[in-house]
């Protein structure tokens, strides 16, 4: 559950001289995908200031068994945190921004830290936004890469089909890792690894009056991820919460 509070929307608010909110939002997930059947959260922030913006979000898997096989604690957690650097709001090159970004969990065997460029797309109204990205990925933990970049679009629709409060957002990664896929008892070497997390949420709330409350649905489509050989497709049903 990754990226999905789209940044660039609040970036759009700085490029129009406005003053962009920070926002942290809590999203509670059920995966009903194979080899998962369980709860993950997510908490998200977004700040920005004179100099870019900040991203961060944490996973929880709740996968943890008792001996009965029920799910009961923590079973896992990932973290990422990027930071866009832009000192030239204003200028022509305002939608050029330096990206830094660190990511890593318990159970990754690799943690990596991330170099490179995001460019900004928009529509005339920022309803519609684009993030696009190229980036140099580091590994660790004996994990290598001959093609070591890794390319991200990250997008955002606001009232879609003219609804109000209906938002399509998601991102997509693909980068080059020199992966050995070990799950379902197989074992089977990657070049690459695939992830996109699109989702659809609608703002429930705004009808009786608590439009923090979110409702909506994500779905994982992934090639070569976490240890799984090939192409799955995973979705879930979940609430967000914006604070």
């Amino acid at each position: 559950m990754s990226r999905t509070f789209i940044f660039a929307a609040a970036f759009a608010a700085m490029v129009l001289g406005q003053t962009a909110q920070a926002q942290t939002n809590l999203q509670t997930f059920y995966d009903f995908g194979k080899n998962r059947g369980h709860f993950t959260t997510t908490l998200e922030g977004f700040y920005n200031d004179n100099w870019g913006n900040t991203f961060f979000f944490v996973d929880y898997d709740y996968n943890a068994k008792n001996a009965k096989g029920v799910n009961e604690s923590v079973s896992g957690s990932y973290f990422e945190i990027a930071r866009c650097l832009n000192f030239w709001q204003g200028t022509a090159l305002a939608p050029l921004s330096l990206h830094v970004e660190y990511n890593g969990g318990v159970g990754f065997p690799s943690q990596n830290f991330l170099f490179g460029v995001d460019w900004f797309l928009h529509s005339n109204d920022f309803r519609n936004t684009l993030n696009l990205k190229l980036l140099y990925k580091t590994f660790s933990g004996g994990t290598t890469s001959d093609i070591p970049a890794q390319f991200t679009a990250v997008w955002g629709l606001q009232d879609l089909f003219g609804v109000k409060g209906l938002r399509f957002s998601g991102f997509a990664d693909i980068w080059g890792e020199n992966v050995v896929n070990f799950m379902e008892g197989a074992t089977k070497a990657a070049r690459f690894v695939f992830i996109s997390e699109p989702q659809i949420w609608y703002n429930i709330g705004q009808h009786f009056g608590v439009p923090n409350l979110h409702i909506g649905s994500e779905v994982e489509f992934s090639y070569n991820f976490a240890g799984y050989s090939g192409f799955y497709a995973r979705p879930c049903l979940g609430t967000k919460w914006i604070f």
